[in-house]
């Protein structure tokens, strides 16, 4: 069931609710950008939507009609209404409430690209963790300098966890398998 403002989408960039934005997608009343890297893409987004990321957003040539931004929280998706406004673009704008949290959480489909890599995240938790064990089995069998390796994970967790920065990640998005081509 849509909301009774469901058909209508202003341009001051209010948010919109999972449910209306997929009575809208479906009807072809908006065009459903998502914000979020190509390998977050590929793992599961909306179907029909187009993938922007948001560092390319303020120079993208992006098609006319309304505008919803997507992404897995709201916050990039709120970052990139700052961006496009600044650059004076003319066309309505909104951005979905919660990100595709709340669109999973309605229970409505996402569509992801077979061969997709694991989330980003998944791979760091992976990497972190496995150097840890590691530091630890070597720094109990074999020398205990090898303890330093783990201190040095959990330290730079501390940091990304407070600066938002997160060197491992940036390491791991450069593999091979997380090189996704945009089609």
């Amino acid at each position: 069931m849509t909301s009774p403002n469901a058909g209508s989408i202003p341009s001051d960039g209010t948010a919109i609710s999972a449910t209306a934005l997929a009575d809208q997608h479906a009807q072809h009343q908006i065009v459903v950008i998502d914000v979020r890297e190509a390998m977050e893409y590929a793992s599961g987004h909306i179907a029909g939507s187009l993938n922007v990321p948001l560092r390319q957003l303020p120079s993208a040539v992006l098609p006319e009609g309304p505008l919803v931004l997507v992404c897995q929280s709201g916050q990039r998706s709120s970052q990139g209404l700052r961006q496009l406004r600044e650059r004076d673009h003319r066309t309505p704008l909104r951005e979905l409430a919660g990100g595709l949290m709340a669109w999973e959480q309605a229970g409505l489909p996402l569509r992801r690209l077979s061969k997709a890599p694991l989330p980003l995240m998944r791979q760091v938790q992976i990497t972190a963790g496995s150097l840890v064990l590691l530091g630890l089995t070597l720094g109990t069998f074999v020398a205990p300098g090898w303890l330093l390796l783990s201190w040095l994970v959990g330290a730079g967790l501390v940091f990304a966890g407070i600066s938002g920065f997160c060197g491992m990640a940036r390491l791991l998005a450069l593999l091979p398998w997380n090189r996704i081509t945009q089609r």
